[in-house]
């Protein structure tokens, strides 16, 4: 059964600029946009194994071994399929044996469960907390890959990234899921060998694509299990993705688009400072919404522990006599979208991005517009 949405106009006045706050695919900056429709002719359409798309793969390459300030020997990899696949392929050609996998949502509790059914694997070690915290590590001489999650997608929890203490790389891989932390949050990659994520959260650009920062023990990981007859598809396999990488280029073909934007993304952050400088402008969002929801009389942070708060993605609860909903619904029809709560949380909650590309002054002009909304309910 269809609900009606209540006729409520939002004034003018009180709109943002840009009414885009979706957690993934996210707000694509309207300046990238133009780059792509002025450069579409000589790209849009060519090869992806000649030089126009090759030197787009260096720049995206090159782009975010500077922003990141890879340590030496780290490299920037790439392939086909998003987070999603990426999952399957490191239970193929990351994991030796055993993982630990620290779950606190939906998408940390993926990786876990395609590392569970892989027959290859002993079964993993799930560290679970419940939504809105995050649990901690537990070094183990049995685990030789530890999987974090550097933002909780669905649940808007952050966890600092740290290798567990007394563990190495040579023993043990940091295998860091960033899919909507990567550009937005700060992070030491030194405490990580593998930090892979896609590029439509903080990147701004489409899904379909992994990215990956990797160690030198992640690389001698992935050649040392390519090379001990454990079977692994051609689409999948790490060693095929590393060495096409090294080439500027994917085993099959990529989005020609999302690679394009991503580095038009990856570019405007290092030319305005880099990692600190996009990430503070998250800090700047973060710092008005749950602001605006600890002031006000019916909404309040979903994730009490403000350490654990991330600066990416926000949870709102609002009172149970708010339908979020419903406010949902009267924002998108008034142009404001995609605020609405991750749906198997199951909570009476907006959920917004506050990613680099997001205007902070836009998340001060969404807060009043839920404003006038509960108001215009009430």
């Amino acid at each position: 059964m269809t609900t009606s949405i209540p006729k409520i106009t939002i004034p003018a006045d009180l709109l943002p600029n840009d009414g885009r706050f979706g957690c993934g695919p996210s707000k694509v900056r309207p300046e990238a946009v133009a780059a792509l429709a002025s450069a579409g002719l000589d790209y849009l359409g060519t090869s992806h194994r000649q030089e126009p798309v090759k030197l787009m793969v260096s720049r995206l390459r090159n782009g975010l071994a500077e922003l990141f300030a890879l340590p030496d020997g780290y490299e920037i990899m790439l392939g086909n399929g998003g987070s999603t696949v990426f999952w399957d392929i490191a239970t193929f050609g990351l994991i030796d044996r055993r993982s630990q996998h620290l779950t606190f949502g939906e998408f940390s509790s993926k990786f876990a469960q395609a590392a569970a059914a892989t027959p290859f694997l002993d079964d993993p070690v799930v560290i679970k907390s419940e939504p809105g915290t995050h649990p901690e590590a537990i070094p183990d001489s049995a685990i030789d890959v530890y999987a974090f999650t550097h933002n909780e997608t669905s649940t808007g929890v952050a966890m600092p990234l740290v290798r567990p203490a007394g563990t190495s790389a040579d023993e043990s891989l940091v295998l860091v899921d960033a899919t909507s932390a990567a550009g937005g949050l700060r992070f030491d990659a030194a405490q990580t060998d593998v930090y892979y994520f896609a590029p439509q959260k903080c990147f701004a650009s489409d899904g379909g694509l992994w990215l990956a920062a990797v160690s030198p023990a992640a690389i001698e990981r992935i050649q040392r299990i390519g090379a001990s007859g454990r079977w692994i598809p051609e689409s999948l396999n790490l060693v095929t993705a590393l060495d096409n990488s090294r080439k500027d280029q994917t085993y099959n073909t990529p989005a020609l688009a999302t690679v394009f934007l991503a580095v038009q993304q990856v570019e405007w952050f290092n030319d305005n400072g880099g990692l600190h400088w996009a990430a503070s402008r998250c800090d700047r969002s973060a710092e008005i919404i749950y602001s605006w929801a600890e002031a006000s009389s019916y909404a309040t942070p979903f994730v009490t522990d403000e350490a654990k708060r991330s600066h990416v993605v926000a949870t709102i609860d609002l009172d149970d006599s708010i339908d979020a909903n419903t406010v949902s619904a009267v924002l998108r029809a008034n142009g404001v979208v995609d605020t609405d709560s991750y749906r198997k949380l199951g909570r009476n909650q907006i959920r917004v991005a506050l990613f680099p590309a997001i205007d902070p002054e836009d998340v001060a002009a969404l807060t009043k517009c839920v404003d006038h909304v509960v108001a215009q309910l009430s």
